[in-house]
């Protein structure tokens, strides 16, 4: 599998958050159940405060499956999906 990261970006007017019955759905969607129905392992979600900015660590066998799985959140705004390496394969590689 390989490691992504993944920000999502959408502008104020537009939070999901806002509306609590889209919010409910973000977050089951944001389980890690149910990435697994996508081929994703999710280790880590985050929001950053006062950024509308979420970020994902997860794992997943093809690019093409991080992509179905933040197809929702396209909708609302941008989704970057950038290859990613843990700090040990890293060192392991001499370099990033």
């Amino acid at each position: 599998m390989s490691l992504y990261f993944v920000r999502h970006q959408h502008a104020a007017e537009t939070c999901p958050a806002k509306n609590p019955e889209m919010g409910r759905m973000l977050l089951q969607h944001l389980s890690k159940a149910n990435a697994r129905k996508f081929g994703i392992e999710l280790h880590g979600e985050a929001v950053l405060d006062g950024q509308h900015t979420l970020v994902l660590i997860l794992e997943a066998d093809q690019k093409e499956y991080v992509e179905q799985f933040m197809a929702p959140f396209a909708q609302a705004g941008s989704v970057e999906i950038l290859p990613a390496s843990l700090c040990e394969a890293v060192v392991e590689r001499a370099g990033c």
